[in-house]
Order: C-alpha cells, then structure tokens, then sequence
C-alpha cells in the first residue's frame, strides 16, 4: 500500500498537477491539505475518473481544507475539530485492511515565534498540546495507524537548509520541535521517512516561492511528515519525497511525499 502526502496549496488551481502525480506515481491513498475549496467545488469527479473513487472532504473557502482520495474502501473514523476552531484541518479514516489513517494540517503559526504577541503561534501551540492530549486518552500506539500531513514543522537539525540561521523562525523554533516530540513521543509513533534517510542527510518537502531558483538555492525545510505506530513498523518498505513536482507549470511550494507499505 502506497500512501501520499502533499501540501497542494489550492487543488482546483494544481488539478492537472494532481492527476498528472496520481498517473505517474499511483498511490493508493492520496491525503492533501490546504485544498482551498469548500466541498461542493472539490473536484470530485475528476478525481474519481482517475481511479480514486474513495473520497472523504473537509473544506472552506480560500483557507485552510482536507481531503482523502483512495483506490480503496475506507470508513471515516473519528475526525474533530481542534482548539474549539472548525477550520478544517483533520481526518481521520479507517481503511478497510484494519489501518487508522489520520490527515493533519498543523497552524502554520504566523511569523513572530512568541505566543504573547502573536495569536497564530499561541494557536500552534496549542494544537499540538491538544493533539498530545487527545492521542494520549484516545488511541494507543499498539494501534495500527498512520499519522501524515503538513505538521508545519521541521524538526530535526537537516531537516532545514540552515539549522543555525532557522533556530529563530517559525517551523524550527525549540519550543515548536519540543511540542512536536510530545505529540510524536506519545505514542512512539516513527518518522517512516527518516526510517529510511539518515537524519545526517538533508532532507526537504518544502521550498520557499520567494527564492527564485528554488532548485539551485535549495534553501528547503521538511514539513510535510508520515508517522506510523509500531506495529506498522516491520511493515515499511520504502519512503521518498517527490522533489520533481514541486517544478513545472504553477506548482505548489510542497513536494509529496510517499510511503510504502507491506
């Protein structure tokens, strides 16, 4: 089973880019966020003509949105609302083999790392409190499950382009890495992408539409994350961030990323 990630930053504008991956790399699970659509605009259809007839969406106007589009049967599970905000930033589904996957899209968080002075980083904060709390009481890591999304946090020192010059900015700060431990270390769940990638090695999903050789800078961060609970871990086969399409025609500033299962 082959389950994909991806940032698409609005999926009505990179549709063609969406179907061209889903050709090209054939996931059997395609979880996106920041779709930008509400539900009745969500191109459904489209997506159901390539094979992805499985489809479960969260969604609101220009901001924020969730999707989950499979090959294969799913039931949806237990999705919620988090810090009492209905804005659209998780799924959870129940694939028919027995797996919980979970679709996050974590608060960007603004760009003053200090939660006195800026709402959206106290907002972040406070999502990932809420996500350690809610795992905690509700689900165990002896549980099947898989946890993917946009966590808009590059935790380790190689997952950014500069550890020392990004210890300051939003998505590498220490108390947003010491938040993500929580959420992650609460259930032991394993980075499947660093299961395979050294955390010696860089590693990147994310590339500023500011730079403009984005290539050639590669002045990345590695937001976009899959974890699964021990019990999948015997299962990983493989992982890789799809770099390629974060080139060509409007494309958006993540890269997808996929992992492999037995």
């Amino acid at each position: 089973m082959r389950i994909a990630t991806w940032n698409i930053n609005s999926v009505r504008l990179r549709l063609p880019t969406v179907l061209s991956f889903l050709q090209d790399h054939a996931p059997d699970v395609l979880c996106l966020q920041e779709t930008k659509t509400e539900d009745q605009h969500f191109p459904a259809e489209a997506l159901a003509e390539a094979g992805y007839t499985h489809q479960t969406i969260r969604g609101q106007k220009s901001y924020n949105g969730v999707a989950v589009v499979s090959r294969v049967p799913f039931t949806e599970s237990d999705t919620r609302d988090w810090c009492g905000k209905s804005d659209c930033r998780h799924q959870a589904v129940r694939l028919d083999c027995g797996i919980e996957l979970h679709n996050f899209y974590v608060p960007a968080g603004g760009d003053e790392p200090d939660p006195a002075v800026n709402d959206k980083f106290a907002h972040k904060l406070a999502f990932l409190d809420e996500m350690v709390e809610w795992f905690g009481s509700a689900r165990s890591g002896k549980d099947p499950m898989v946890l993917v999304g946009d966590l808009n946090i590059a935790p380790l020192e190689h997952d950014v382009w500069s550890h020392k010059q990004l210890l300051k900015v939003v998505s590498h700060t220490p108390v947003e890495v010491e938040a993500l431990a929580r959420v992650q270390g609460g259930l032991g769940w394993i980075d499947a992408v660093r299961h395979f990638v050294p955390e010696t090695e860089k590693l990147y999903s994310w590339w500023s539409y500011r730079s403009r050789d984005w290539e050639a800078a590669d002045k990345g961060r590695r937001l976009d994350h899959v974890w699964v609970t021990e019990p999948l871990k015997p299962r990983l086969k493989s992982a890789a961030v799809v770099k390629a399409m974060r080139g060509g025609e409007k494309p958006s500033d993540h890269a997808p990323v996929i992992v492999e299962l037995d």
